[in-house]
């Protein structure tokens, strides 16, 4: 281990574990840290206090080259989790609201043509994805639907010859206002089973509307999606999607990405709280300097590297293909959970100077509540990790 890895490992990495990186994949790391403090930092919070996605980062996102990471065959072997989880941690360190952009496009987008695609599919339209020449969005969220979306999925795809005809609604939709294409989830009138269709953006029948007035994530582009008669043709429907058991394929994966993004999200948190505390004066000292002010940082290190730890030997169990819904589902329920406390105690360092946007917690702070609830919420977590625990299902039927 080099002495310029151990000096480019984040404040708030205690234990080291960016070390386990091989040098190559430092350098990837660097390079997106790099990316991070140069075109991201400077206007994420005027995009954040607006509420307005700032398009001409993507050319710039897309030189970073690391949209193909996870993908075996676009830009080589996929990577190892452990990089891709780094990648998501560097992200988030620096704004929740970007590494979710990316993470809808790279992760759900992406990941549900890598997986349930077919060859031709994953030919035509991941390349360009990987070049983010093209965005995706993913649709699976309904406006009566969250928890309950596996049974209550209330879109419909009725099969006219080569062509489907889609219709419903979709909430909560990241990406949607501009992204060139959508992956929605339907459930086919003939089987009842839920498929997967890809909409491009000029498809007639379907209109995004911007969610206004959100308190978290507020340069996500979250979307009111309306499918009114919607025809998507046969060659769109993703051939290897046929149930909901393929669609909790993607999430599975994504569950885990979520876990990185909390992660990273707290280590924003905490070093923005840690920079103030040996800054601020009071009674005549730093207040980094009195105790209660340490208890707090250290709480919040602890809560930290607790879950670091945790992502990164789920990302061991990803790669050795030892990872279940379980596992994927403990990692988020604990992680957010944990940020959730996490971002609290930083904005409690900052006392009222926590509460507005120029002392770096603040949208920390707010963007945690958004991530504690996506990609299912604590109390689903818990059933699936509960179910695999003691052998009894609690959920409701």
């Amino acid at each position: 281990m080099s002495d310029l890895r151990d000096a480019d490992l984040l404040t708030g990495d205690f234990f080291g574990y960016g070390s386990l990186l091989t040098d190559e994949e430092q350098k990837i790391v660097g390079r997106v840290r790099e990316f991070c403090r140069t075109e991201i930092a400077p206007i994420a919070q005027e995009a954040w206090s607006r509420a307005e996605f700032p398009h001409e980062i993507v050319p710039k996102f897309a030189e970073l080259d690391i949209a193909a990471l996870p993908y075996d065959g676009l830009a080589g072997p996929a990577a190892r989790r452990l990089l891709i989880g780094f990648v998501s941690l560097e992200l988030a360190h620096t704004d929740a609201s970007l590494n979710s952009f990316f993470g809808i496009h790279n992760g759900l987008a992406m990941g549900s043509i890598d997986l349930c695609g077919s060859d031709e599919q994953r030919e035509r339209w991941l390349p360009a994805m990987a070049r983010m020449e093209q965005i995706g969005a993913f649709g699976l969220t309904e406006p009566h639907g969250g928890s309950d979306v596996a049974q209550g999925l209330e879109t419909t795809a009725r099969r006219e010859g080569d062509t489907w005809v889609l219709n419903g609604e979709k909430r909560w939709i990241g990406n949607a206002t501009f992204a060139d294409l959508v992956v929605i989830w339907a459930r086919d009138e003939a089987d009842d089973a839920v498929k997967g269709f890809v909409v491009h953006e000029d498809n007639p029948g379907m209109t995004a509307t911007k969610i206004e007035n959100k308190i978290a994530l507020r340069t996500v582009q979250n979307a009111d999606i309306v499918l009114t008669d919607c025809r998507v043709l046969e060659e769109d429907r993703l051939q290897r999607a046929n149930s909901f058991k393929d669609t909790n394929g993607v999430l599975r994966r994504t569950r885990g990405g979520v876990a990185w993004g909390a992660t990273g999200t707290m280590i924003g948190a905490y070093e923005a709280a840690l920079a103030y505390s040996k800054e601020r004066e009071q009674f005549g000292r730093p207040i980094g300097g009195f105790q209660l002010v340490q208890d707090l940082l250290v709480r919040m290190l602890g809560n930290i590297t607790a879950s670091l730890g945790m992502c990164v030997r789920l990302a061991e169990m990803q790669d050795a293909g030892e990872a279940r819904d379980e596992h994927a589902a403990l990692a988020k329920e604990y992680t957010t959970t944990a940020m959730r406390e996490t971002v609290a105690l930083a904005r409690q360092v900052v006392g009222g100077n926590g509460v507005v946007l120029d002392y770096g917690v603040a949208k920390f702070f707010a963007d945690a509540e958004a991530l504690y609830s996506f990609e299912g919420t604590r109390e689903i977590n818990t059933l699936v990790v509960g179910r695999a625990i003691t052998g009894h299902s609690a959920f409701v039927r």
